[in-house]
């Protein structure tokens, strides 16, 4: 099973249509071909260290994509607001993960347009 995290916390996975899923190392150059008419396009994360995803949400966002967008795997609390900022919609974690990071680690961050280092230097 997994979890959703969402700007107001988890949620079940409530997904029952077709989903295009999209590697870390998917060639940037063919998206646009690839993701028009999708509902829901999800990138995946093999490790917390792996920062390629966000790079891939942030161009599919830029060629003009509005459908759901969905950061999965190793997707760690901390980079909530990240993943938030450059397209991302909802986050798509394991159980295991959801245990050991609960709820309250994730909606610390969700205040994510408002916490970042320009907010800050606004003051």
């Amino acid at each position: 099973m997994s979890v959703i995290v969402r700007d107001d916390g988890f949620h079940p996975d409530d997904w029952q249509g077709e989903v295009l899923d999209l590697a870390p190392d998917a060639c940037l150059s063919t998206l646009e071909g690839r993701i028009g008419g999708q509902k829901l396009v999800r990138i995946d994360f093999p490790s917390f260290a792996d920062g390629r995803g966000f790079t891939i949400a942030r161009r599919v966002r830029s060629i003009g994509y509005l459908g759901r967008l969905r950061a999965r795997g190793h997707v760690l609390a901390d980079q909530y607001a990240m993943a938030r900022r450059v397209g991302f919609d909802e986050v798509e974690i394991s159980d295991e993960l959801a245990a050991r990071q609960p709820e309250d680690q994730w909606l610390a961050r969700a205040d994510w347009k408002s916490n970042d280092y320009r907010a800050r230097l606004r003051g």
